[in-house]
């Protein structure tokens, strides 16, 4: 793909309809190598893929590998983290486990000159072949090595971001799947004992407690009881979905933080008990995935001079409509305990032609209450959200829609 015929080959390929795959490959095949077409249109898909993580710009000049594109860091996310590292000073990072380069290149990017190190041969390629096209190549340094052989002495701080998957077998020692978990043998599905990461998050504490500062990316899930006494614990969410966690040495030990983007936004805890249960209000509010897998419910709910509507449910209830960047607020107009039947009736009476259903605590699933209620939707001109939840213990329904689009935050 990097030959000039290759090269050409990709940028004729630049917004073709997969659809068409069948009928492009048959016409390429006529001037070009079958093998050099397949992986060409393999690059393709790949880059059409990567321009949700990478954006559309870098993703048709980069070079990926599948398991690269599914578990690189989205762009947005990399760029945050690179930035809170620039500002700690940190001017050389050696990046663990790098996969297909995404951190490589928004270290890069910050300013902070990169050792780039994965087991895989090919995966290492790719890093250095994103590294020279994006014009990166003189601030990162790729080097294809076991990561737990790795003298990192010479920078200022690490960044490790261990395989997730299974598959990856000691993928970062050199075993099958080898690449760091990074590379073309990482499928498989996701890991959530941090001590089965490859390489473990033990080994990965170790080589962060050697460097002035470290970043260690995990799995949002990773239990809290797992977090080292001398990390920060991170959450980050983009858009709203949560994507990640992040393990910070030499920043704020013992401090919890939920942190939203674009923005950033970052709530802190403070170590509140949790809030009161009171009687559904006349606001609903559901917190960020982020601000719930850091527990950070309470701090949210403070802000809002909210209560839970259960002692077991991450929904926030209040009278007063308060903008927060933490939450998304909904006007309740319904409350009333799980009947379907009651519920067809009201989505009639009101003139529901559109139903948005979510549920904590319940176990009815969306999908199932939709089919129940389907025939008493029309093409009325109102939305509804209904909640599957529990209040103070009971099943319940509760009826509203969403507050603004969006709330903006306060400043």
């Amino acid at each position: 793909m990097r030959t000039e015929e290759g090269a050409a080959l990709l940028a004729g390929l630049a917004s073709y309809d997969p659809a068409q795959e069948l009928a492009v490959a048959t016409r390429l095949r006529r001037d070009h190598p079958a093998e050099l077409v397949s992986a060409a249109l393999g690059q393709a898909r790949l880059r059409q893929r990567a321009a949700a993580k990478f954006g559309a710009d870098d993703a048709q000049r980069m070079f990926f590998t599948p398991n690269g594109v599914e578990q690189a860091t989205r762009r947005s996310v990399a760029a945050y983290r690179a930035g809170r590292l620039a500002a700690l000073g940190v001017r050389s990072v050696a990046d663990l486990c790098s996969g297909i380069g995404g951190d490589a290149i928004a270290f890069a990017r910050a300013g902070i000159r990169v050792l780039a190190v994965d087991r895989d041969p090919l995966t290492a390629e790719v890093v250095r072949a994103n590294a020279e096209t994006l014009g990166l190549a003189g601030l990162i340094e790729v080097r294809c090595a076991d990561v737990t052989e790795v003298d990192v002495s010479a920078y200022d701080a690490v960044f490790v971001d261990p395989a997730r998957r299974g598959g990856a077998g000691s993928a970062a020692r050199g075993g099958p799947g080898a690449g760091g978990g990074r590379g073309p043998g990482a499928g498989g599905g996701r890991i959530f004992d941090p001590e089965a990461y490859s390489p473990p998050l033990s080994w990965a504490v170790g080589a962060a407690r050697t460097r002035p500062h470290a970043a260690l990316k995990v799995a949002p899930g990773i239990p809290h009881e797992a977090v080292p006494e001398d990390a920060e614990a991170e959450w980050i969410s983009d858009g709203g979905e949560v994507k990640e966690a992040v393990l910070w040495f030499g920043t704020r030990p013992g401090t919890v933080t939920a942190t939203l983007l674009p923005g950033p936004r970052s709530l802190t805890g403070r170590g509140l008990p949790d809030p009161p249960v009171r009687k559904v209000g006349r606001y609903l509010y559901e917190p960020d995935g982020a601000v719930i897998r850091a527990h950070l419910v309470a701090e949210a709910a403070e802000e809002l001079d909210g209560g839970l509507i259960d002692e077991t449910i991450a929904y926030i209830t209040a009278d007063e409509l308060r903008p927060t960047p933490y939450a998304t607020a909904y006007e309740i107009t319904d409350e009333l305990p799980f009947n379907v039947k009651r519920l067809k009736a009201l989505l009639r009476e009101r003139g529901t032609g559109v139903l948005t259903v979510k549920k904590r605590g319940s176990a009815v699933e969306p999908e199932e209450l939709r089919r129940k209620v389907k025939s008493a939707l029309g093409s009325g001109p109102h939305a509804v959200t209904v909640f599957l939840t529990r209040v103070a213990g009971a099943p319940t329904m509760l009826l509203g829609r969403p507050v603004g689009s969006p709330l903006q935050p306060c400043p």
